[in-house]
């Protein structure tokens, strides 16, 4: 006879967990989610942190093109500036100096423009002052004013 003897330690097919199993799976999937939690935020820490170094950095750029753009107005605001500018493309001269723009060589010399006579309009003096609407009326409409 073949008989099933039962198990001296009293386990059966279906083990049951006991209630340390279960505290240790408790503590291991609270430990498991606090180190994503942590490592998320270390992640997160390390991005802000770069972040805030590239913002340092351009900030420190901008702090020195202001200064310079400071220097550039302080000396846009002195007579040095004044008197560099109108030398320059101002082409002034002091009272004495003679203002001298040098030709480079094969251009061709400018040829002077000719001076334009006035205009005679009909029905009026040549001696008296001719008014320069009079003068666009007679371009545009080739008759005399109608008033």
């Amino acid at each position: 006879m073949s008989s099933q003897s039962p198990d001296p330690h009293g386990s059966s097919r279906n083990p049951q967990l006991s209630g340390i199993q279960i505290l240790f799976a408790s503590i291991l999937a609270i430990g498991l989610l606090l180190a994503i939690n942590f490592s998320g935020r270390i992640a997160a820490g390390q991005r802000i942190q770069r972040d805030r170094q590239a913002l340092e950095a351009e900030i420190a750029t901008l702090e020195a093109e202001q200064a310079v753009l400071q220097q550039d107005l302080e000396f846009a605001r002195s007579d040095q500036y004044v008197e560099a500018w109108a030398r320059s493309e101002g082409k002034m001269i002091r009272e004495g100096e003679v203002l001298v723009v040098p030709v480079p060589a094969g251009a061709p010399l400018p040829t002077p423009s000719p001076t334009l006579a006035p205009i005679p309009v009909a029905g009026l003096e040549e001696e008296s002052v001719i008014e320069p609407w009079r003068v666009w009326w007679a371009l545009f409409f080739d008759t005399d004013p109608p008033f």
